[in-house]
């Protein structure tokens, strides 16, 4: 069986999917679904204390670290070495979600044997499908990846389905508040098909600054507060600080279950966007309400 380490929760959460969780001898700070993991040892943590700070603050330490040139993680080199991964997961997509593929190649150069490095950097939908299947065939997996895949392709087209002769839902997604963050990457495409449309939407782009007169131009119907990093009780803390959209419903949402992580719940997510979107037309099928209705 592979050593597995993650460094990226989109990885650690592929991997428990598939079956190999009991074959994870390693994670980042920031893994910790399920909750089994948090007692691997941890590999990476962040360089910069933001325990207690706010959204303007985080943003404003991130963009002054990334100015220098430092990297946001630092990575236990000792410790990882000590591990003898087989399989390391991480990510080259954003600077600010893991340590970037020159760091960790940096790290583990003097390995012997070297380990198989697979670079998790989805930007839609069909992306974040090949990198369950890339994970599947490194850890011996890959019948459980299709399996998953097709499980996940399946409950979408679903309520793809239902909603289509539904009216589209004006929708803003927010990916970070103090300052406002567009959506990005998949997320366009997870809207559009839970029945929205957001015109402020990247759609397998990276999200970016935006304005509060872009969202009230926008006029939505929605407005999904979703910070990245945060879980819901965050999210609503922070949705309650925006102004208020004239005739918009506004939800907070646990971003890092459904939107910020690019895992096994890609198809949940889509659900949710759509029961939210379209409530008399799709259930909620859990316990559990990964949301709260601010406005």
């Amino acid at each position: 069986m592979p050593r597995i380490v993650s460094f990226l929760p989109a990885g650690t959460e592929i991997v428990h999917a598939l079956g190999a969780g009991d074959e994870l001898v390693g994670r980042s700070h920031e893994c910790d679904f399920p909750a089994s993991v948090q007692t691997l040892p941890i590999v990476s943590r962040p360089t910069i204390d933001l325990n207690g700070a706010s959204a303007a603050q985080i943003d404003e330490a991130v963009a002054e670290q990334l100015g220098t040139g430092d990297s946001l993680y630092a990575i236990d080199e000792v410790l990882l070495e000590e591990l003898r991964p087989d399989v390391i997961l991480t990510q080259n997509l954003c600077r600010v979600c893991a340590p970037s593929g020159d760091e960790l190649t940096r790290a583990v150069r003097k390995f012997a044997p070297q380990p198989n490095v697979l670079f998790l950097t989805p930007r839609n939908l069909a992306e974040i499908d090949e990198n369950i299947l890339a994970v599947g065939r490194a850890v011996g997996r890959e019948r459980e990846a299709a399996d998953l895949v097709s499980a996940n392709r399946e409950r979408i087209e679903a309520v793809a389905a239902v909603v289509r002769g539904a009216a589209i839902r004006e929708v803003t997604f927010l990916e970070w508040t103090a300052p406002l963050f567009c959506a990005g990457h998949w997320v366009p495409q997870m809207i559009a098909l839970a029945g929205g449309r957001d015109a402020l939407g990247r759609a397998g782009a990276d999200s970016v600054r935006i304005e509060w007169s872009d969202v009230v131009k926008q006029a939505p119907e929605v407005v999904i507060v979703s910070p990245c990093g945060y879980r819901l009780e965050e999210s609503v803390k922070l949705a309650r600080q925006l102004p208020p959209v004239s005739g918009a419903q506004v939800y907070a949402v646990d971003a890092n279950a459904y939107f910020a992580r690019p895992g096994p719940r890609v198809a949940e997510s889509v659900e949710l966007l759509a029961h939210l979107f379209h409530p008399d037309l799709v259930t909620w099928g859990s316990a559990d309400q990964p949301w709260a209705r601010i406005v």
